[in-house]
């Protein structure tokens, strides 16, 4: 019932300068990946609300090798993100536990091996980023819903703890984080270039 977030929220997206051009100048339409890591599940991904972390993002990306992207930029959007899978809810937590049991049981009587969420080889980086178990247990909940007739999910947003304590026995991390992944192309209703803020402009 409550799972249809109301209203419209900012979200953004890092990626080379090249791609804001296409997308808001010519608009072409994002790409939806298909990649078995991604951490929520197939779509397209943004960071909810965060420009500087999309930035950063894309800085690192930026520095490995076979990149696309050259010059790091930042793409905002408006977002509806409709009927969404939001994983800060505790019933839906509950779903997708099952979703991973159902996955446990077909992997075994398939006699595959289940995936796993894994640190990347030859990174400093302790944080799981390759997450394609994550991923496989999402997408398993979106096809037992298909199979069961029930609405799709448009989207799907969690909330992950990454990098190092920002202090000693802190509970926050250094690149804490909202992130939202886009099933529905529908639900992104308009893409802009961020602005700076004028820091001239004074209320007083």
């Amino acid at each position: 019932m409550y799972s249809s977030r109301t209203g419209l929220i900012l979200a953004f997206h890092g990626c080379d300068e090249s791609v804001i051009q296409e997308v808001v100048c010519h608009n072409r339409p994002f790409k939806f990946k298909e990649n078995k890591w991604d951490w929520l599940g197939h779509g397209a991904y943004f960071w909810d609300n965060s420009p500087s972390r999309a930035l950063e993002f894309a800085t690192t990306l930026s520095k490995k090798k076979d990149t696309s992207i050259k010059k790091p930029a930042v793409l905002g959007a408006v977002i509806d993100l409709g009927h969404c899978l939001d994983l800060l809810d505790y019933q839906n937590l509950s779903a997708l536990k099952q979703s991973y049991h159902l996955l446990q049981e077909t992997i075994e009587v398939s006699q595959f091996k289940l995936l796993k969420n894994k640190v990347p080889k030859n990174s400093d980086e302790q944080d799981l980023l390759i997450r394609e178990l994550d991923c496989a247990v999402i997408e398993m909940l979106h096809k037992l819903r298909k199979r069961q007739s029930l609405r799709a999910y448009d989207s799907v947003r969690g909330v992950f703890w990454e990098g190092p304590p920002l202090y000693p026995d802190a509970g926050f991390r250094e690149k804490d984080h909202i992130q939202i992944c886009i099933r529905n192309p529908n639900c992104i209703k308009g893409c802009f270039i961020p602005r700076e803020a004028d820091d001239n402009f004074s209320q007083v």
